[in-house]
C-alpha cells in the first residue's frame, strides 16, 4: 500500500529542513583536510573468470587519508579513456564480488564501484574498516555513530570518501575525466547527489530513492529501518533531540540538492517505507540544476529495479554526449 503521500500531493511538497549558514566552509574543510593527505592510487588486475570484462582491485586514500577499497570494471582489453559511473553501495552492502554488477562495463563504461567502511556485513561483502569515530553512544548501525558531533559523525567519512572516490577515478589512465557520472541507490544515492554537489569532476548523477533526505520528516514519518535508528536512540537520548537534528543538518540530502548544480536522474517508489517518497521529493525540488523523477507507484523499495538501469543509462548517454 502507499506508505506516504499521493503522487499530486508530492508534487507541492516542500521540505522543512533547513541550511547551514557555513555548510559550504564546512564541506570544503573537510575535503581540504583529507586532500592534502595525499593521492597516491593502487590497482592491480584481478584474476576471474570472466571473458568481457577485465576487473582490478583499486585503493584510494579517503576520509583521514583512510585505505578505501573499489572495484574497477572495463571491457575486456580497453585501453581508454572511458566514459565512467562511479558507483556508491546501499545502506549494509559493500562492493561485493568482482564478478557482480556487470551492467555498466558490458555497456561500454568503466565502473569505478566503491566500497563501503564499516558496511558490507548484511547483503554484499565489504573489505573496508571505518577507522574513525568517536567511540560515543549509538545505537545498533551505523546511523547514529559520532551523531553528537558533526565533526565524528559516520557519514562525514563516508561522504568524504564518495567525493575522493571520484578523485581517484578521475586520475585513471582508463578513465575519461571529462566524462564522470555518479550512480546508487537508497544509501548509494544519497552519497551520488553529496558527491555531484562536492566534487568539479561530475557531470551527472543518477539517485534511485535516495537516502538520508530530509530528516525532520523521515525520522517520524516511519518506523522502517535505517531511518528508525535515529528513532532509537533518541528515544533514549531524550535530551539530544536538538542536537541530534543540528548535527543531521550538515549530512541531508536535501542539502547537497540545494548545493549541485548536477543534471541528476532521480526515482522514487509510492510504497516504499525505506526511504518515503515524500523525503525523496523534498530533496528533489531543492535540486539546483536540472532534473528528472521518475515515480514507481506499485513499488517498494526495490523502485525500478533492472527495468531503471536501461532509464539511466539513456539519461548519462545524453549528459555525457555519448
Amino acid at each position: 500500500m502507499f506508505t506516504d503521500m499521493t503522487e499530486t500531493e508530492l508534487q507541492s511538497y516542500r521540505s522543512a529542513q533547513t541550511l547551514p549558514e557555513d555548510f559550504s566552509e564546512f564541506w570544503e574543510s573537510t575535503l581540504v583536510e583529507s586532500r592534502a593527505l595525499g593521492d597516491d592510487v593502487s590497482v592491480s588486475k584481478v584474476e576471474t573468470p570472466l571473458t568481457t570484462i577485465d576487473v582490478y582491485d583499486v585503493t584510494f586514500p579517503g576520509f583521514g587519508g583512510d585505505p578505501v577499497r573499489a572495484w574497477l570494471r572495463v571491457p575486456a582489453g580497453a585501453t581508454g579513456p572511458l566514459p565512467t559511473v562511479v558507483q556508491f553501495v546501499g545502506y549494509g552492502g559493500g562492493r561485493g564480488r568482482p564478478w557482480a554488477e556487470l551492467f555498466w562495463a558490458s555497456t561500454g563504461f568503466a565502473h569505478f564501484h566503491m566500497d563501503t567502511r564499516g558496511q558490507g556485513g548484511n547483503w554484499s561483502v565489504g573489505d573496508t574498516p571505518d577507522n574513525g569515530g568517536s567511540g560515543g553512544p549509538q545505537f545498533a548501525g551505523v546511523m547514529t555513530r559520532g551523531i553528537l558531533n558533526r565533526e565524528d559523525y559516520y557519514y562525514r567519512r563516508l561522504i568524504t570518501d564518495a567525493v575522493r572516490a571520484v578523485d581517484a577515478a578521475a586520475g585513471l589512465s582508463l578513465v575519461d575525466s571529462s566524462r564522470i557520472a555518479v550512480r546508487g541507490n537508497s544509501q548509494g544515492g544519497a552519497l551520488a547527489i553529496a558527491a555531484s554537489a562536492l566534487s568539479p569532476h561530475v557531470r551527472a548523477a543518477a539517485a534511485g530513492v535516495p537516502f538520508l533526505a530530509d530528516f525532520p520528516r523521515a525520522t517520524v514519518v516511519t518506523n522502517a529501518l535505517p531511518f528508525r535508528e535515529i528513532g532509537e536512540f533518541l528515544k533514549v537520548h531524550r535530551e539530544k533531540v536538538a542536537q541530534v537534528h543540528d548535527t543531521l543538518r550538515y549530512f541531508d540530502t536535501v542539502n547537497f540538492a540545494r548545493n549541485s548544480s548536477t543534471p541528476t536522474y532521480y526515482s522514487a517508489a509510492l510504497m516504499d517505507a525505506v526511504t518515503p517518497p515524500s523525503t525523496v521529493f523534498g530533496a528533489f525540488h531543492e535540486h539546483h540544476g536540472p532534473k528528472s523523477m521518475t515515480v514507481w507507484p506499485y513499488n517498494g523499495h526495490e523502485a525500478g529495479d533492472v527495468d531503471e538501469e536501461p532509464l539511466i543509462l539513456d539519461f548519462l548517454r545524453r549528459e555525457l554526449d555519448l
